[in-house]
């Protein structure tokens, strides 16, 4: 089958962009029209399925307006999906996402990416639970009241009190763990305590790139070992030391080894398109948008947003990858895990 087709026929599963940064940012009168406007004919022409929309909090509101700002993004979520019915839906669990797919709706999934405003009060993850977050991590690059990201892998800290306190509580809930930016130390403590099937939203591997952002060979065995997905990273400058040369070929590098070591039935595609998102928020006046040292204005060709999703399933044929296999990683796998963990409580 021609890989346009084969794209087309797919679940595509995207467990990780940003869009809901730039969409918060404007007006709320503007949220539902501007995701039409902007992003939707993106996810459209890219063939994405299911959508995962992470609550990143940035530089500016952290810490005072950390809460105000997850409890606005978590509500432009909500109107967005409110305010383009027949495109998409907000998905609490495997069930709605299925019927949202059957209908032709692009399913979305509400996902918290480090918790600031949440912190340490446990008692408020089953209030954003109700809010409809289905998948959440506990650290971004830096440290948290939960455990530490991948950037303090020198402190080799594991997760507090409070971060054990809030793993069990997502798995009490339904909830995924996501162990994307944790510090190294943190994602063994995780994979040793972990009850139910975790996952990596958007991390690449290590052993391909030597980045604190990715993940080891012996990690990667590890999700897998739970029952999770490791859901590969787009960034440049994740999969080369040479961001402005990577290639799709890079990219399909970074499958096929996470393939070979988790299998074929642990992997999937988090492509963490950040591109225009900073492009968007960023002003005129300050146009270096890189971020801890990396280049993140650099993208593969044509894979810089959702448009070029098929790009991807054109690259793991070539690479002879088979079309089943080729529609696991493209989100047969995550659809799987959702169906499975998804606002099922313990």
């Amino acid at each position: 089958m021609p890989s346009r087709d084969l794209h087309r026929d797919a679940v595509v599963a995207d467990t990780h962009n940003d869009l809901l940064m730039a969409v918060s940012a404007r007006p709320p009168h503007q949220w539902a029209s501007f995701f039409r406007r902007q992003w939707l004919p993106q996810l459209v022409e890219g063939g994405v399925d299911v959508q995962v929309l992470p609550v990143f909090i940035d530089r500016e509101f952290r810490p005072e307006g950390s809460l105000r700002q997850t409890l606005r993004m978590i509500e432009c979520a909500h109107v967005l999906a409110e305010g383009n019915p027949e495109s998409v839906r907000l998905c609490l669990d495997g069930d709605q996402i299925d019927e949202a797919l059957a209908l032709g709706r692009i399913a979305l999934v509400l996902a918290m990416e480090s918790m600031p405003g949440i912190d340490d009060s446990v008692e408020l993850i089953p209030t954003v639970h109700r809010l409809g977050v289905r998948v959440a991590s506990i650290a971004h690059w830096g440290r948290t009241p939960l455990a530490d990201g991948s950037g303090e892998d020198a402190t080799g800290s594991r997760l507090t009190a409070a971060g054990v306190e809030v793993l069990k509580e997502m798995e009490r809930l339904g909830m995924i763990f996501d162990v994307s930016h944790l510090g190294a130390t943190g994602v063994e403590h995780v994979l040793e305590i972990a009850t139910r099937p975790v996952m990596a939203t958007h991390s690449s591997a290590r052993a391909l790139r030597d980045h604190h952002r990715n993940l080891t060979d012996a990690q990667l065995r590890g999700v897998a070992a739970t029952g999770g997905v490791i859901c590969v990273n787009f960034l440049a400058a994740f999969l080369t030391e040479d961001a402005r040369a990577a290639t799709v070929d890079h990219l399909v590098d970074h499958i096929e080894h996470i393939a070979g070591v988790a299998g074929i039935d642990h992997v999937g595609l988090g492509p963490d398109f950040i591109r225009e998102v900073y492009a968007d928020l960023t002003p005129p006046c300050c146009e270096d948008v890189s971020f801890s040292g990396l280049d993140t204005d650099a993208a593969i060709p044509g894979l810089d947003g959702p448009r070029g999703m098929p790009l991807v399933t054109e690259g793991l044929l070539k690479r002879g990858f088979s079309e089943e296999e080729t529609l696991k990683i493209l989100g047969e796998n995550v659809a799987r895990l959702f169906r499975a963990e998804l606002g099922r409580p313990r």
